[in-house]
């Protein structure tokens, strides 16, 4: 993709890159590999990028936002993908923290939204239930009012960093009248509150990053409650638009594509040289042309954001095309590595240092297309929002 950098753009660029030089280090990239993540190095991560000022670009510039324009958003997103850092943990600073300062009472803003800035607490988000993920609609952990607090029973699952959260943000159901989006409620649960217990999935990538979250007579109090009783759906839409947009990691499939096609010029993969093939070449050059349409449709959904909307229908577009390349992305590279790509057993890796991250990220990445909403149900919505069927 050809930008045209305006100097001021180009100084900035220069200014990016010599922090992540100086910032992201080994420790640094370490901290999220595939889909599991160290808490610790990420929290030390967001931390830095906080002190900088730099934690939250798509926050509003007068409660801790950068106050860049998209250009600048842009260098900074894919000078992170170049650097190796990691990705900043979305739940707090991307999903619930927009709900907040949109929905939010002030003594909500107040108390939530600078320990979220600061990274002093960790959030995950309690969405699909059993029986309920990409139908959200029928979920059925109930929240029935008792006094001056919520009392919650059920089970949320699929439940990423869950172990390692401080709060969860909810969809319960408060009414089971009328419509069933229209007796849907938005907690904020404190994770540490009893009757809250949390059981690890074992998933087929060996990491642990999934949970089932039991909710047991758990005492939750009304001013933890967002906005409206019963109106968390409209809430949890606009969740979900600034979820799938940032789900669809361009600047981070660029970086992908970028190694692959390193690691496919170099002799020692197969006989010769990989890049040398017409046919794998071919199938590099679709998925960069996918890509770069991908791009530009971001940076449209950016714009939105920059002139104070919310991302539109355009996010499930951004989902599906950018989950689908992702899982591209990862099935050519687990190809160019051959027989060295089953390479993980037990945690440790066989064979060389590509072929580790290739099959960590092409195990994790077979749900990208799944979570954030089904890309089944974004074709849907897709139909219904953008095309009027």
């Amino acid at each position: 993709m050809d930008i045209q950098f305006t100097p001021e753009d180009i100084a900035f660029q220069k200014e990016v890159k010599a922090f992540l030089s100086e910032n992201v280090t080994d420790e640094i990239r370490r901290g999220y590999t595939g889909g599991e993540v160290d808490p610790d190095i990420m929290v030390k991560w967001q931390k830095i990028l906080h002190k900088q000022g730099w934690v939250a670009p798509n926050w509003p510039a007068e409660i801790g936002g950068t106050g860049w324009t998209i250009t600048q958003k842009y260098i900074f997103e894919n000078e992170c993908a170049e650097s190796g850092a990691p990705s900043v943990i979305p739940f707090g600073l991307k999903m619930v923290a927009p709900v907040i300062y949109t929905f939010g009472s002030d003594e909500q803003k107040k108390r939530f939204l600078p320990d979220i800035l600061e990274s002093n607490v960790w959030w995950c988000q309690g969405y699909s239930e059993p029986g309920a993920g990409s139908d959200l609609a029928a979920l059925q952990t109930k929240a029935e009012l008792d006094g001056d607090h919520y009392v919650v029973n059920g089970q949320k699952i699929w439940t990423t960093y869950a172990q390692d959260a401080d709060w969860i943000f909810c969809l319960v159901r408060t009414s089971s009248e009328g419509k069933r989006q229209a007796g849907i409620s938005f907690l904020l649960i404190d994770m540490k509150t009893p009757g809250v217990e949390v059981r690890k999935i074992d998933t087929i990538d060996n990491q642990h990053t999934l949970n089932e979250v039991f909710f047991d007579n758990v005492r939750v109090p009304v001013e933890n409650r967002i906005g409206e009783e019963n109106k968390g759906w409209t809430y949890a839409k606009v969740l979900l638009t600034h979820e799938r947009t940032a789900i669809a990691g361009v600047a981070q499939s660029k970086k992908g594509l970028q190694k692959l096609k390193e690691f496919a010029a170099q002799e020692k993969v197969g006989a010769g040289v990989l890049a040398d093939d017409p046919l794998f070449t071919a199938k590099i050059a679709k998925v960069e042309i996918d890509l770069m349409a991908l791009e530009y449709t971001e940076l449209r959904a950016i714009a939105s954001v920059s002139a104070g909307g919310a991302p539109g229908p355009e996010s499930s577009i951004l989902k599906i095309r950018g989950t689908e390349i992702q899982q591209a992305v990862s099935e050519l590279t687990i190809e160019a590595c051959g027989h060295y790509a089953h390479v993980i057993n037990d945690g440790e890796a066989i064979g060389n240092d590509m072929s580790w991250v290739a099959s960590a990220k092409y195990l994790y990445g077979r749900a990208s297309t799944i979570y954030g909403g089904s890309n089944e149900v974004q074709k849907n919505i897709i139909a219904k929002m953008v095309l009027g069927l």
